[in-house]
């Protein structure tokens, strides 16, 4: 009997990583890395949905973020408005379900109001969800669901919580990648991450590309999840 070909992780989580080092190392403002790895992203995108994947989720601007200077930050904000309206039309020709997770209180209401139409835009597709983590933080996503269910009167059970995270429109994570060298989690999809397999790559994000997912990608299929059975459970599950 033929194997079945190896699982393609359905939902990719990535720290983009790096962004302002590709800058420096060029001589360059950090800005300008910011501006590369938007190009790396519309890359990045367009592999995960070639190959299948059904979620990817980046995290694009921190709730930590705000503590780096000023005008990056300022940068930042005007890369951001400025990516709306150039991507949002094309990513909704190719299939593309924009969600934009975090914070929006202390964000502008000229942005607000972009990161709401680009997802009305876009909620009719269904080839990849995309999911731009801004102004997030994964302690400030278990605080806002706890506080959601103290509201309503609702048990803090486990459950609960899940139903009550920022990302409950999708199913965790399977695979989370960081670039740039680094290896940690970095407050990103802390309660989401429980069982997902990490891969950390060298590449700066500008420099992450389709050679670089599918290596990511093989490495997840490499491995065996076992979600607290044994290994002799799986595979008598999978046989």
């Amino acid at each position: 009997m033929a194997s079945s070909p190896p699982p393609i992780p359905h939902h990719v989580a990535v720290v983009m990583d790096g962004n302002g080092r590709w800058a420096t190392k060029r001589f360059l403002p950090r800005v300008a890395g910011h501006k590369q790895g938007v190009e790396s992203l519309r890359r990045c995108v367009k592999a995960c949905a070639d190959r299948g994947v059904g979620v990817l989720t980046v995290f694009a601007f921190s709730s930590e973020n705000w503590n780096r200077p000023p005008d990056e930050v300022s940068g930042l904000m005007s890369l951001m408005v400025g990516a709306l309206a150039r991507e949002v039309p094309r990513l909704s020709r190719d299939g593309v379900r924009l969600h934009f997770v975090g914070e929006r209180g202390g964000l502008s209401a000229k942005l607000v109001a972009g990161l709401i139409s680009a997802e009305e835009a876009t909620a009719h597709n269904t080839r990849l969800v995309l999911n731009i983590c801004f102004n997030y933080g994964g302690r400030w996503d278990i605080a806002q669901a706890a506080a959601k269910l103290a509201e309503q009167g609702l048990p803090m059970t486990e459950m609960n919580m899940d139903r009550a995270m920022a990302l409950a429109h999708v199913p965790d994570p399977d695979l989370f990648i960081r670039t740039g060298g680094e290896q940690r989690l970095s407050n990103f999809l802390l309660w989401q991450s429980a069982y997902a397999e990490l891969f950390f790559s060298d590449k700066l994000w500008p420099e992450f590309d389709e050679a670089a997912l599918d290596e990511a990608i093989a490495a997840f299929q490499s491995r065996e999840r076992r979600f607290g059975q044994t290994s002799a459970q799986v595979s008598t599950a999978a046989a």
